[in-house]
Protein backbone atom coordinates (compact mmCIF):
# COMPACT_ATOMS: atom_id res chain seq x y z
CA UNK A 1 0.00 0.00 0.00
CA UNK A 2 1.39 3.82 -1.12
CA UNK A 3 2.38 6.07 1.95
CA UNK A 4 -0.77 8.29 2.73
CA UNK A 5 -2.81 6.25 1.80
CA UNK A 6 -6.48 7.94 1.18
CA UNK A 7 -8.25 4.79 -0.10
CA UNK A 8 -9.54 6.07 -3.29
CA UNK A 9 -8.41 4.19 -6.31
CA UNK A 10 -10.44 5.99 -8.35
CA UNK A 11 -7.68 9.08 -7.88
CA UNK A 12 -4.73 6.74 -7.97
CA UNK A 13 -2.51 4.80 -10.23
CA UNK A 14 -0.29 2.58 -7.38
CA UNK A 15 -0.96 -1.24 -7.63
CA UNK A 16 -1.13 -2.51 -3.84
CA UNK A 17 -3.57 -5.49 -1.85
CA UNK A 18 -6.34 -2.74 -1.52
CA UNK A 19 -7.55 -3.05 -4.77
CA UNK A 20 -8.02 -6.76 -4.52
CA UNK A 21 -11.02 -7.06 -2.91
CA UNK A 22 -13.17 -9.30 -4.83
CA UNK A 23 -15.94 -11.01 -3.03
CA UNK A 24 -16.99 -14.64 -4.31
CA UNK A 25 -20.48 -14.94 -6.38
CA UNK A 26 -23.25 -16.95 -4.98
CA UNK A 27 -22.41 -21.36 -4.33
CA UNK A 28 -24.92 -21.54 -7.29
CA UNK A 29 -23.47 -19.35 -10.06
CA UNK A 30 -20.90 -19.75 -12.66
CA UNK A 31 -20.76 -15.88 -14.32
CA UNK A 32 -17.80 -16.75 -17.54
CA UNK A 33 -17.36 -12.87 -18.65
CA UNK A 34 -18.41 -9.80 -16.85
CA UNK A 35 -18.83 -6.46 -18.63
CA UNK A 36 -19.62 -3.49 -17.50
CA UNK A 37 -21.40 -0.72 -19.56
CA UNK A 38 -20.02 3.19 -18.00
CA UNK A 39 -21.11 6.03 -19.21
CA UNK A 40 -18.99 9.85 -17.76
CA UNK A 41 -22.46 11.38 -17.35
CA UNK A 42 -26.35 10.50 -17.60
CA UNK A 43 -28.41 10.83 -20.21
CA UNK A 44 -26.05 9.14 -22.70
CA UNK A 45 -28.76 6.09 -23.29
CA UNK A 46 -26.79 3.62 -20.97
CA UNK A 47 -29.26 1.82 -19.85
CA UNK A 48 -30.83 1.56 -23.31
CA UNK A 49 -27.41 0.28 -24.89
CA UNK A 50 -27.22 -2.32 -21.70
CA UNK A 51 -30.79 -3.97 -22.62
CA UNK A 52 -30.43 -4.08 -26.47
CA UNK A 53 -27.01 -5.51 -25.83
CA UNK A 54 -28.16 -8.13 -23.31
CA UNK A 55 -31.31 -8.85 -25.57
CA UNK A 56 -29.02 -9.21 -28.77
CA UNK A 57 -26.57 -11.39 -27.23
CA UNK A 58 -29.76 -13.29 -25.93
CA UNK A 59 -30.90 -13.95 -29.44
CA UNK A 60 -27.28 -15.40 -30.35
CA UNK A 61 -28.14 -18.24 -27.87
CA UNK A 62 -26.10 -17.23 -25.22
CA UNK A 63 -26.75 -17.13 -21.54
CA UNK A 64 -27.06 -13.87 -20.30
CA UNK A 65 -27.86 -11.65 -17.31
CA UNK A 66 -28.02 -8.24 -16.56
CA UNK A 67 -27.14 -6.70 -13.14
CA UNK A 68 -28.56 -3.76 -12.80
CA UNK A 69 -26.07 -1.50 -10.48
CA UNK A 70 -27.47 1.82 -11.38
CA UNK A 71 -29.41 1.62 -7.95
CA UNK A 72 -30.66 4.91 -7.85
CA UNK A 73 -32.36 5.22 -11.07
CA UNK A 74 -33.08 1.23 -11.97
CA UNK A 75 -34.82 0.70 -15.32
CA UNK A 76 -33.08 -2.62 -16.91
CA UNK A 77 -37.02 -4.16 -15.64
CA UNK A 78 -38.84 -1.61 -17.12
CA UNK A 79 -37.07 -2.35 -20.41
CA UNK A 80 -37.65 -5.72 -20.39
CA UNK A 81 -41.42 -5.46 -18.69
CA UNK A 82 -40.27 -7.22 -15.43
CA UNK A 83 -42.20 -5.87 -12.68
CA UNK A 84 -42.88 -8.05 -9.95
CA UNK A 85 -41.07 -8.81 -7.01
CA UNK A 86 -37.94 -11.19 -6.58
CA UNK A 87 -38.05 -14.17 -4.44
CA UNK A 88 -35.62 -15.98 -2.41
CA UNK A 89 -34.58 -19.21 -0.19
CA UNK A 90 -31.68 -20.25 1.91
CA UNK A 91 -29.83 -20.72 -0.70
CA UNK A 92 -30.16 -17.10 -2.13
CA UNK A 93 -32.35 -14.65 -4.29
CA UNK A 94 -33.99 -15.79 -7.19
CA UNK A 95 -33.45 -13.27 -10.49
CA UNK A 96 -36.48 -12.34 -12.51
CA UNK A 97 -36.18 -13.84 -16.00
CA UNK A 98 -37.28 -11.84 -18.85
CA UNK A 99 -39.42 -13.67 -21.72
CA UNK A 100 -36.44 -14.23 -23.83
CA UNK A 101 -34.72 -16.30 -20.61
CA UNK A 102 -32.78 -13.16 -20.01
CA UNK A 103 -31.85 -13.26 -15.75
CA UNK A 104 -32.18 -9.90 -13.71
CA UNK A 105 -31.28 -7.89 -10.63
CA UNK A 106 -32.35 -4.62 -9.95
CA UNK A 107 -33.47 -3.24 -6.66
CA UNK A 108 -36.71 -2.25 -8.28
CA UNK A 109 -37.43 -6.01 -7.90
CA UNK A 110 -36.95 -5.65 -3.76
CA UNK A 111 -38.39 -2.72 -3.61
CA UNK A 112 -42.54 -2.50 -2.46
CA UNK A 113 -43.39 0.25 -4.85
CA UNK A 114 -41.40 0.77 -8.01
CA UNK A 115 -41.32 4.68 -7.81
CA UNK A 116 -40.29 4.47 -3.72
CA UNK A 117 -36.90 6.90 -3.87
CA UNK A 118 -33.70 5.66 -2.70
CA UNK A 119 -32.43 7.89 -0.40
CA UNK A 120 -28.98 6.20 0.86
CA UNK A 121 -25.45 7.12 1.51
CA UNK A 122 -23.29 5.75 -1.64
CA UNK A 123 -21.32 2.92 0.73
CA UNK A 124 -25.11 1.59 1.45
CA UNK A 125 -25.80 1.67 -2.13
CA UNK A 126 -22.27 0.18 -3.27
CA UNK A 127 -22.89 -2.83 -0.68
CA UNK A 128 -26.44 -3.44 -2.26
CA UNK A 129 -24.46 -4.04 -5.41
CA UNK A 130 -22.01 -6.69 -3.65
CA UNK A 131 -25.05 -8.24 -2.20
CA UNK A 132 -26.17 -8.51 -5.97
CA UNK A 133 -23.00 -10.85 -7.27
CA UNK A 134 -22.93 -12.51 -3.80
CA UNK A 135 -26.60 -13.78 -2.76
CA UNK A 136 -28.20 -14.40 -5.89
CA UNK A 137 -28.49 -17.09 -7.30
CA UNK A 138 -27.61 -16.64 -11.44
CA UNK A 139 -26.62 -20.06 -12.05
CA UNK A 140 -24.69 -20.57 -15.30
CA UNK A 141 -24.00 -17.46 -16.99
CA UNK A 142 -22.20 -16.73 -20.22
CA UNK A 143 -22.18 -13.19 -20.26
CA UNK A 144 -23.33 -10.70 -17.66
CA UNK A 145 -23.35 -7.14 -18.48
CA UNK A 146 -23.23 -4.48 -15.33
CA UNK A 147 -25.44 -1.57 -15.87
CA UNK A 148 -23.38 1.13 -13.89
CA UNK A 149 -24.21 4.13 -12.60
CA UNK A 150 -23.08 7.12 -14.70
CA UNK A 151 -19.57 8.91 -13.25
CA UNK A 152 -16.72 7.50 -11.46
CA UNK A 153 -18.36 7.71 -7.74
CA UNK A 154 -18.45 4.73 -4.92
CA UNK A 155 -20.97 1.89 -6.97
CA UNK A 156 -18.31 1.62 -9.83
CA UNK A 157 -15.33 1.84 -7.92
CA UNK A 158 -17.02 -1.33 -5.86
CA UNK A 159 -17.98 -3.42 -8.94
CA UNK A 160 -14.25 -2.93 -10.27
CA UNK A 161 -12.67 -3.92 -6.67
CA UNK A 162 -15.28 -6.97 -5.94
CA UNK A 163 -16.37 -8.25 -9.33
CA UNK A 164 -14.13 -10.02 -12.00
CA UNK A 165 -15.19 -7.31 -14.55
CA UNK A 166 -13.40 -8.56 -17.76
CA UNK A 167 -13.71 -5.25 -19.75
CA UNK A 168 -15.67 -2.18 -19.66
CA UNK A 169 -17.88 -0.65 -22.91
CA UNK A 170 -17.75 2.84 -22.99
CA UNK A 171 -21.31 5.11 -23.55
CA UNK A 172 -21.30 8.04 -24.71
CA UNK A 173 -22.73 11.19 -27.14
CA UNK A 174 -21.50 13.52 -29.35
CA UNK A 175 -21.27 16.76 -27.24
CA UNK A 176 -18.42 19.28 -26.85
CA UNK A 177 -17.60 17.83 -23.47
CA UNK A 178 -17.56 14.39 -24.59
CA UNK A 179 -13.14 14.20 -24.92
CA UNK A 180 -12.99 15.16 -21.07
CA UNK A 181 -15.74 12.80 -19.58
CA UNK A 182 -14.77 10.23 -21.45
CA UNK A 183 -11.36 10.23 -20.63
CA UNK A 184 -12.52 10.47 -16.91
CA UNK A 185 -14.13 6.91 -17.36
CA UNK A 186 -11.95 5.33 -19.28
CA UNK A 187 -9.10 6.61 -16.59
CA UNK A 188 -11.09 4.46 -14.15
CA UNK A 189 -10.95 1.51 -15.46
CA UNK A 190 -7.49 1.94 -16.51
CA UNK A 191 -5.88 3.01 -12.88
CA UNK A 192 -8.10 -0.28 -11.87
CA UNK A 193 -6.70 -2.41 -14.34
CA UNK A 194 -9.94 -3.05 -16.01
CA UNK A 195 -9.72 -3.84 -20.04
CA UNK A 196 -11.35 -0.78 -21.66
CA UNK A 197 -13.43 -2.93 -24.71
CA UNK A 198 -14.38 0.44 -26.72
CA UNK A 199 -16.67 3.04 -27.15
CA UNK A 200 -20.14 3.40 -27.93
CA UNK A 201 -21.45 6.60 -29.05
CA UNK A 202 -25.23 6.69 -28.84
CA UNK A 203 -27.42 9.71 -30.31
CA UNK A 204 -25.02 10.14 -32.69
CA UNK A 205 -27.51 11.02 -35.74
CA UNK A 206 -31.31 11.13 -37.01
CA UNK A 207 -31.57 9.54 -39.80
CA UNK A 208 -34.71 10.94 -41.91
CA UNK A 209 -37.32 8.24 -42.68
CA UNK A 210 -38.73 10.44 -45.73
CA UNK A 211 -34.56 11.22 -47.60
CA UNK A 212 -32.92 8.79 -45.72
CA UNK A 213 -30.58 11.70 -44.99
CA UNK A 214 -28.79 11.72 -41.46
CA UNK A 215 -28.59 14.77 -39.45
CA UNK A 216 -26.24 15.79 -36.47
CA UNK A 217 -28.80 16.67 -33.88
CA UNK A 218 -26.52 16.69 -30.98
CA UNK A 219 -23.56 18.44 -32.83
CA UNK A 220 -20.96 16.29 -34.75
CA UNK A 221 -19.49 13.55 -33.73
CA UNK A 222 -15.63 13.68 -32.62
CA UNK A 223 -15.82 9.83 -31.42
CA UNK A 224 -12.70 8.60 -33.75
CA UNK A 225 -10.95 11.49 -32.63
CA UNK A 226 -11.48 10.77 -28.87
CA UNK A 227 -10.87 6.71 -29.49
CA UNK A 228 -7.69 7.76 -31.38
CA UNK A 229 -6.44 9.68 -28.49
CA UNK A 230 -7.35 7.24 -26.20
CA UNK A 231 -5.94 4.47 -27.99
CA UNK A 232 -9.51 2.46 -27.68
CA UNK A 233 -11.77 1.60 -30.64
CA UNK A 234 -14.92 2.88 -31.61
CA UNK A 235 -17.67 -0.11 -31.27
CA UNK A 236 -20.52 1.43 -32.68
CA UNK A 237 -22.46 4.66 -33.54
CA UNK A 238 -25.85 4.45 -32.72
CA UNK A 239 -28.79 6.74 -34.25
CA UNK A 240 -31.52 8.34 -32.50
CA UNK A 241 -34.61 6.12 -32.78
CA UNK A 242 -38.17 7.13 -31.29
CA UNK A 243 -39.02 3.40 -32.17
CA UNK A 244 -36.06 1.92 -29.68
CA UNK A 245 -37.00 4.27 -26.79
CA UNK A 246 -40.64 3.39 -27.12
CA UNK A 247 -39.87 -0.44 -26.91
CA UNK A 248 -37.88 0.43 -23.75
CA UNK A 249 -40.82 2.59 -22.03
CA UNK A 250 -43.00 -0.59 -23.26
CA UNK A 251 -41.25 -3.35 -21.56
CA UNK A 252 -40.31 -4.87 -25.16
CA UNK A 253 -36.66 -4.16 -25.66
CA UNK A 254 -36.37 -8.15 -26.82
CA UNK A 255 -38.66 -7.44 -29.37
CA UNK A 256 -36.66 -4.50 -31.28
CA UNK A 257 -34.92 -5.40 -34.51
CA UNK A 258 -31.32 -6.27 -32.94
CA UNK A 259 -29.69 -4.54 -35.86
CA UNK A 260 -26.42 -2.62 -34.71
CA UNK A 261 -26.63 -4.31 -31.27
CA UNK A 262 -26.33 -7.87 -33.07
CA UNK A 263 -22.88 -6.35 -35.14
CA UNK A 264 -21.79 -5.53 -31.54
CA UNK A 265 -23.14 -8.62 -30.00
CA UNK A 266 -21.26 -10.60 -32.68
CA UNK A 267 -18.00 -8.66 -32.03
CA UNK A 268 -18.39 -8.83 -28.05
CA UNK A 269 -18.77 -13.03 -28.83
CA UNK A 270 -16.12 -13.12 -31.08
Amino acid sequence: MAENCTHDCSSCGESCSERDLRVPANALSSVKRVIAVVSGKGGVGKSTVTASLAAAMAKKGRKVAVLDADITGPSIPTAFGVHERATGSDQGIDPAVTRGGIKLMSLNLLSANETDPVIWRGPVIAGVVTQFWQEVIWGDIDYMFVDMPPGTGDVPLTVFQSLPVDGVIVITSPQDLVSMIVAKAVNMAKMMDIPVIGLVENYSYFQCPDCGGKHAIFGESHIEKVAAELEIPVLARLPIDPALAAAFDAGRIEDFPAGDMARLAERLDG
